[in-house]
């Protein structure tokens, strides 16, 4: 019996190839609004990133959030990744 394949997708941070489940996703709406995606369902141009406080700091020192979503990425947005790495604990 074979089993199913993982979803892989790119941390923008460190650039490894990681399961979808074990990323966090950033989503850029069609209305342009970029936010947090929790669940990882909402609709939109999405970005990766692992849990980890390194790849989010090399992530926007290098504006890859910007360059992945070609728009501008408000500093909440990153507030609420940087919320979000405290609760996974990293």
């Amino acid at each position: 019996m074979q089993s199913k394949r993982l979803p892989l997708r790119k941390c923008i941070g460190c650039g490894e190839m990681k399961p979808k489940k074990e990323l966090l996703r950033i989503v850029r709406s069609q209305d342009g609004r970029v936010g947090f995606d929790p669940c990882g369902r909402q609709p939109g141009r999405g970005a990766y990133i692992c849990p980890q406080t390194a790849c989010l700091q090399q992530a926007r020192k290098a504006h890859r959030l910007e360059k992945a979503f070609d728009a501008a990425v408000p500093d909440d947005v990153f507030l609420q990744l940087e919320e979000e790495l405290t609760r996974h604990g990293s």
